[in-house]
């Protein structure tokens, strides 16, 4: 087949992990794959797109300004018909409700990868609503968690649209050693490492872990951020209102942030909401014993066997979870080799692409091929 990704070019996040995985999973098995990140400069040089070429994906950039709509539009319809994809998949919002339409309007069959919904301001809360609402004309719409699914139904997206299908685990560089890999992010080897991975903004709940840190003034602890966004500003101010100043690291953006989770004693994954987070499959990779909220497909991932859940929005919950494993290394380490276990029996990626390759020779039956884009390939 020949696919086509289409998604905005952010910084971090499991969405360009997953898009990674599909693109180079794919390619190895023989597929024509291409890649067309919408992006607002020449950003060339980002990791993902040097990681795809590395990988044989063909990268096919469609620059232009944050409200450049129309001619986002022309330069995808273009890049269809000289590629002439038999699918389009689409991910995060701008693509859904900008390019999809696009392939659709050429009779090309289109799938949506829905990673999860944010909220947050009313701007963002307008968008993932008129998100929802386009979803009704997809071929299909894979939602990577149970709760996902569920709710796209609630939603109103017709029920055999809606494709289960959690998130895989497609390494792409082994992690380091622990002592590599603190050196790798200039931590000592003293006290507990604890470490957090995600985008700084709200429904990732990195204030939750600040606000755990508080109840915990009796180990010897640091905590790692890695990662950027919104909420830094305010979570530096409430550092410094809880006192914690100097067992907070603020280590921005870091590539291939998997290679340095080993670095860490606890991993903590503190959201208020979330799909299927590729960070967790990072961190039971490593072998790190995990502290994690009940949200989302977390549970899907990841049982009491495997880490310790504790509810949303439950900061002291967070820190009886990093004191018990701090407390008993043994049953910990036990948690972190059965989540290992569990990442390499259920989240394989050759069933996964497997489940997308049958996806989308599906939705190319059910669309059929009389399309103008099939129409334009006859003429001489």
């Amino acid at each position: 087949m020949t696919i086509l990704h289409v998604f905005d070019l952010g910084d971090i996040g499991g969405l360009l992990r997953v898009v990674q995985a599909l693109a180079t999973g794919h390619r190895a098995r023989g597929h024509a794959v291409y890649v067309a990140p919408v992006m607002h400069e020449d950003r060339s040089n980002h990791p993902l797109l040097r990681r795809l070429c590395d990988a044989g994906v063909s990268i096919r950039p469609v620059i232009v300004s944050p409200r450049g709509y129309a001619a986002e539009r022309r330069r995808l319809a273009d890049l269809c018909r000289r590629l002439r994809p038999h699918v389009v998949h689409t991910h995060g919002y701008r693509p859904d409700l900008v390019d999809a339409g696009v392939a659709r309007t050429l009779g090309i069959p289109v799938v949506t990868t829905v990673h999860g919904f944010t909220g947050g301001g009313l701007r963002n809360r307008l968008y993932e609503w008129l998100q929802r609402r386009a979803f009704v004309r997809f071929d299909a719409v894979v939602a990577v968690s149970r709760a996902l699914a569920d709710q796209l139904v609630r939603d109103g997206v017709p029920g055999d649209r809606v494709v289960t299908l959690p998130n895989a685990w497609l390494p792409a560089t082994p992690p380091l050693d622990r002592a590599a890999a603190r050196r790798e992010l200039g931590l000592s080897g003293e006290g507990l490492q604890v470490g957090w991975v995600g985008r700084l903004s709200h429904e990732k709940g990195p204030d939750v872990l600040l606000d755990a840190i508080g109840f915990l003034a009796d180990l010897p602890l640091v905590a790692s951020f890695l990662g950027d966004g919104p909420e830094l500003p305010r979570l530096r101010d409430r550092a410094a209102a809880l006192g914690i100043v100097e067992r907070v690291r603020w280590h921005g953006i870091v590539d291939d942030a998997a290679r340095v989770a080993s670095a860490f004693d606890v991993f903590v994954l503190s959201s208020r909401t979330e799909g299927t987070p590729i960070v967790l499959f990072e961190a039971m990779a490593a072998g790190v014993p995990i502290v994690a909220t009940r949200v989302g497909g977390v549970p899907d991932v990841l049982s009491g066997a495997e880490a310790i859940l504790v509810p949303p929005e439950d900061p002291r919950g967070i820190a009886d979870a990093i004191r018990a494993t701090a407390a008993d290394p043994r049953a910990a380490a036990a948690r972190a080799a059965a989540a290992r276990h569990r990442l390499e029996s259920d989240f394989a990626a050759g069933p996964w692409l497997d489940r997308y390759e049958d996806l989308y020779h599906q939705v190319r039956r059910t669309a059929g091929r009389s399309s103008r884009i099939t129409r334009a390939a006859r003429r001489p």
